[in-house]
């Protein structure tokens, strides 16, 4: 007799079911990545951040970059708020969108930002490639460089709100 798939699902339902019954996850499972972090640790702490995607054009990224809290508290913060500054723009937030998602040319760009001239498109694309988030990739064609797209995604993420964020405090 072959399998019955309503009995399947309704053992895949029970599973889950009892799952839920058990509460909230002990705590190594709601910090899982922390945890694992924690385990390399040296000296005063470190921060990492890391990411696994496909954009909607197919393209896949696997990054990760750490840095040693020390390092990063005595740097000079200021030599760095070019990229910054570069992303304080709802026009350039929004290029940067569009070409995540597939739109790369310049004529499409100016139309999904509503810009009126090309001299406006310009002087957002080229604040955004001097600050090193966009790249030219053949006459009027823009892409994120590979080694930007985590760090932007992980800055936004940083801003937007997220429900399944968790917070722990020792202090």
């Amino acid at each position: 007799m072959p399998d019955d798939p309503l009995l399947e699902r309704v053992a895949a339902l029970e599973e889950r079911v009892s799952r839920l019954e058990l509460g909230p996850q002990p705590r190594s499972d709601v910090f899982w990545a922390l945890e694992g972090l924690r385990r390399r640790l040296t000296g005063d702490g470190q921060v990492l951040f890391t990411g696994a995607l496909d954009l909607p054009t197919g393209e896949h990224y696997e990054w990760q970059q750490g840095a040693a809290t020390e390092n990063l508290l005595e740097a000079n913060w200021a030599d760095h708020a070019t990229p910054y500054a570069a992303l304080g723009h709802p026009v350039r937030l929004t290029l940067l969108r569009a070409v995540l998602r597939g739109t790369r040319s310049a004529a499409e760009l100016q139309e999904t930002a509503g810009l009126n001239t090309t001299g406006q498109l310009y002087h957002h694309l080229k604040q955004l490639t001097a600050a090193g988030w966009l790249q030219a990739e053949g006459r009027g064609h823009y892409q994120v460089p590979a080694g930007r797209v985590v760090p932007l995604l992980v800055l936004l993420s940083a801003v937007v709100p997220a429900p399944n964020s968790t917070t722990r405090s020792d202090s």
